[in-house]
């Protein structure tokens, strides 16, 4: 098992990029809950950089879907084969914003 790792990244305009890396589950996903909770709390724009998620769950896509009930939340990709799929599975691709890098989290 991959340990997840969550890098935050404050952007000058006041976004912040979260870069998630690793696997996702149960026993992980409160990884990016508190990074969230800490370093992101009250941001108006949340990117969250997924391209080396390795693995994600439903833990992991409810942590994404509270989220985003909270904050505009762009997931930066691409995304990887396995997330998609999950995303496409459950209805929950239509819920985000999607694009294809974190170079720009305000365009």
């Amino acid at each position: 098992m991959e340990l997840p790792k969550v890098t935050v990244r404050p952007e000058a305009d006041g976004a912040v990029v979260i870069v998630c890396a690793g696997e996702f589950d149960l026993d992980t996903a409160g990884v990016l809950t508190a990074a969230c909770d800490q370093d992101a709390d009250g941001v108006k724009l949340l990117v969250l950089d997924v391209t080396r998620v390795v693995f994600a769950d439903s833990s992991f896509l409810n942590v994404l879907i509270r989220l985003r009930n909270t904050r505009r939340v762009v997931l930066a990709g691409p995304l990887p084969a396995q997330l998609l799929r999950l995303l496409e599975m459950t209805g929950a691709l239509e819920l985000f914003e999607v694009r294809d890098s974190a170079a720009d989290p305000t365009a």
